[in-house]
């Protein structure tokens, strides 16, 4: 058919030649661009020589009741995989079996193996802090089999970084590659020491970026073969360069099951530059306990989309509170970066200088506004207090529809919870109880509206739409947070 039709248009010759060249083109564009697997073997010559291996030791500070030393790979098993030490046996003995000698007392003994990569030729490492955690002795060794003691400089348990110092120069040294341009699904490397096998290869490729699992950093997810004693080793591209610290592995069994972690190399730079200056990590906090916000609670708050940050409660004297930040609001932003998921806020802040003035961007009862918040510097939050006594209910036809009995709060409720006002559950049946409410939550806001007394809260009742899910924000103790009273069906 194509011939037939451009025949009269184009001639006999001019129709062959164009016959003949489709196809042809066609199968060019079409034809798969052959791919292959890359070779590893010029990065192993040339970051190997910059990996160590890290044995830990501690001295045995009484009799032990162990029935000899355990292997350096299951103890670093049971410390890491499981967060406990490592069990003793408890068999009995046959008779006439002699006891075995137990270790003399201050007798340094083996406590673990790990990994880490030199920073600089004068002898800094990096490492992993739960390799270094609690050891009496860190001894390094480099791969042309030299061993030196090392000196802890510093750790930091929230990152899992920690730097040790040897007393050598001219070392091989890492190259620090940027993280930002680290793609998933591209090829990465480690070199490690799994259950004391050292100079170990292993490859895959990034699985994923930014991933979530509730620490402080946000790591890289590979699946690259990290096991016991690989933890502290590098995380290495094609171009040679550290991009992260080999860190966790996700296992049921203990062992590796294809889904690793890595520090990015960027955070741990910035740990291990105040490490080596001062000792110790200084963090920026505001002082407010949040939580995440679900897609339910912002579409009826008229959020839009899950996203921020709430603050379920506002430290008295904090940073946050001076500024006017309350339990409820929705933190958006912190200086100017968009906080898409409440883990983003804890990193933002504590990657702040403390003393530094940072612009806070908060939603609250259905419109946005900026505070202006100076950071402090971090220290741990202070315990949450109970409310304080009760007064009678005085429900309204309002709240019992909605399965509430409410009471006004007394002053000195007010002063101990450290809010305005509200109005305080002394009952609760129905759709409430099945919204989550619960007797002595304090109701502040309802369907958008901040509620002081009980004669407000029945006036906000009787303006909502009882057709749709209706936004409560309450504080239980300390802590503020939404639920959705849902129509009755």
């Amino acid at each position: 058919m194509f011939d037939t039709f451009l025949r009269p248009l184009l001639g006999p010759a001019l129709v062959a030649a164009a016959v003949a060249f489709v196809p042809a083109t066609t199968a060019a564009q079409s034809a798969p661009q052959p791919r292959s697997l890359p070779d590893f073997t010029d990065l192993v010559e040339q970051v190997g020589p910059a990996v160590v291996g890290i044995r830990t030791l501690e001295r045995v500070r009484g009799p032990s009741s162990q029935e000899g030393p355990m292997d350096e790979e299951m103890q670093e098993f049971f410390r890491r995989f499981f967060g406990v030490p490592a069990p003793l046996p408890n068999q009995p003995r046959r008779p006439g079996t002699p006891n075995r000698p137990q270790p003399p007392e201050q007798e340094p003994q083996a406590r673990g193996v790990g990994s880490g990569f030199i920073l600089s030729a004068d002898g800094f490492v990096m490492t992993n802090a739960h390799v270094v955690e609690g050891a009496d002795e860190v001894l390094v060794t480099l791969t042309d089999k030299r061993e030196f003691k090392a000196k802890i400089i510093g750790a930091d348990k929230r990152t899992d970084v920690a730097v040790v110092k040897i007393d050598a120069t001219g070392l091989p040294f890492v190259k620090i590659g940027d993280v930002g341009k680290l793609k998933v699904g591209e090829w990465v490397m480690a070199i490690g020491s799994p259950f004391g096998l050292e100079n170990t290869v292993t490859a895959g490729i990034v699985s994923a970026k930014s991933r979530d699992t509730g620490d402080l950093v946000q790591f890289i997810q590979t699946d690259v073969a990290i096991n016991p004693g690989n933890s502290g080793g590098p995380l290495i591209n094609l171009r040679g360069e550290v991009v992260g610290i080999n860190s966790q592995i996700y296992s049921r069994s203990g062992g590796f099951m294809g889904i690793s972690f890595a520090i990015p190399i960027d955070e741990a730079t910035r740990v291990a530059e105040q490490l080596r200056t001062t000792g110790k990590v200084t963090r920026g906090r505001i002082g407010v306990q949040i939580d995440s916000v679900t897609k339910d609670v912002a579409e009826s708050i008229g959020l839009g989309k899950a996203q921020g940050a709430l603050v379920r409660s506002v430290e008295a004297g904090s940073p946050a509170d001076k500024a006017g930040i309350e339990a409820g609001d929705i933190i958006t932003k912190f200086n100017g970066q968009a906080i898409d998921r409440a883990t983003d806020l804890p990193r933002l802040v504590g990657n702040t200088k403390p003393g530094t003035r940072s612009t806070v961007s908060v939603f609250r009862r259905g419109g946005s506004r900026d505070l202006t918040v100076q950071v402090a510097e971090f220290e741990t939050d202070k315990p949450a207090q109970r409310p304080g006594e009760r007064e009678k209910p005085r429900s309204g036809p309002g709240s019992q529809s909605l399965g509430l009995a409410v009471a006004d709060l007394t002053d000195a409720q007010k002063r101990e919870m450290k809010v305005k006002g509200g109005v305080r559950v002394e009952a609760v049946a129905d759709q409430a109880a099945r919204a989550g409410i619960r007797e002595g939550d304090v109701i502040v806001a309802i369907g958008n509206t901040e509620v002081n007394t009980v004669r407000e809260f029945e006036a906000a009742i009787a303006k909502i739409d009882r057709t749709k899910p209706i936004p409560v924000l309450l504080r239980r103790g300390d802590l503020a947070t939404y639920l959705l009273i849902r129509p009755s069906r």
